[in-house]
């Protein structure tokens, strides 16, 4: 892959701005095409957004799968029609809540939990939006989806205003944990701040602005990771030059001993990332999705 045309972007995702729009900032800064973010973030919120150019595309799927950390304001006392604070307020409600008893019912959404999607999503029914449905005046029923929500910590509580930080699986909208615990505490409760942390093995602090991803392309640096960072938590493979010859032409080939069965990160010659393969149940490993710029070693 050529240093600069294919690899991860970590942009640190301004408010006020859609992930798509963020997307297209960036691609007209980097002079690239093939371009793909890994899970969208409201316009509301800012923070990590992973961005896959070239040939890196082609392992976004790992980074939309990966877990994600965030951490969110939460206004106590008023609803709102989107669940954050571009929507209208639909109630208001006293607040009359402390420390122990947020602790408390955040308590009961830790785990696997049932969660409804909101009208404003980007899910589909029968090819259209939710969102556009939502913005005509209609809802529909939406299925309960199973998420993971390994942490959901209390940070501080500040009158009608709490700070959480949660941890959760791919799919996990914090719109609706904020609507389900105002719920819980009686009063209502939207998003009013939102900041994700952390998307699969990458965290904040890699992360450039669009005025640093400017500066740093006019200095002459690559901003750029390898895409195969992406990829960390897979076991890898090492193939020697025939191996990987014959792999780039679509055979399966000998893996290397001890490789659990399932995909790993294939290397070939000096260590040069050559995609996917899948170990197969005879040991050998078959490609599943490769870098097409090493069709040549």
């Amino acid at each position: 892959m050529s240093p600069c045309t294919d690899g991860i972007l970590l942009l640190d995702k301004p408010e006020g701005v859609s992930s798509n729009a963020a997307l297209q900032q960036a691609k007209r800064l980097l002079r690239l095409k093939k371009a793909g973010h890994t899970g969208s973030l409201d316009p509301l919120a800012t923070g990590l957004l992973p961005l896959c150019f070239g040939e890196a595309t082609k392992f976004s799927q790992f980074l939309l799968d990966a877990d994600k950390v965030y951490r969110a304001r939460f206004r106590l006392g008023s609803t709102t029609t989107t669940g954050d604070a571009e929507g209208e307020v639909l109630e208001r409600r006293p607040v009359r809540v402390d420390a122990a008893q947020v602790e408390h019912a955040l308590a009961a959404f830790r785990g696997e939990i049932l969660q409804v999607p909101p009208m404003y999503s980007a899910l589909k029914q029968q090819g259209r939006p939710l969102y556009e449905i939502a913005r005509q005046g209609g809802t529909v029923e939406r299925a309960p989806r199973r998420v993971q929500i390994s942490r959901y910590e209390l940070l501080a509580l500040h009158g009608d205003e709490l700070e959480v930080e949660v941890a959760c699986s791919k799919g996990t909208y914090i719109r609706s944990l904020a609507v389900d615990l105002g719920e819980a505490l009686g009063c209502g409760a939207h998003v009013s701040a939102l900041r994700r942390l952390a998307s699969g093995p990458f965290r904040i602090e890699q992360a450039l602005t669009l005025e640093t991803l400017a500066a740093e392309l006019e200095r002459g640096a690559c901003p750029l990771l390898p895409a195969d960072q992406a990829l960390g938590h897979l076991p890898a493979a090492a193939l020697g030059d025939s191996s990987a010859a014959y792999l780039l032409l679509g055979q399966a080939v000998t893996a290397p001993r001890g490789l659990p069965s399932g995909l790993v990160r294939l290397y070939g010659p000096g260590g040069r990332f050559l995609g996917l393969g899948a170990v197969l149940d005879d040991g050998r490993v078959a490609p599943r999705r490769l870098i097409s710029t090493n069709q040549r070693l």
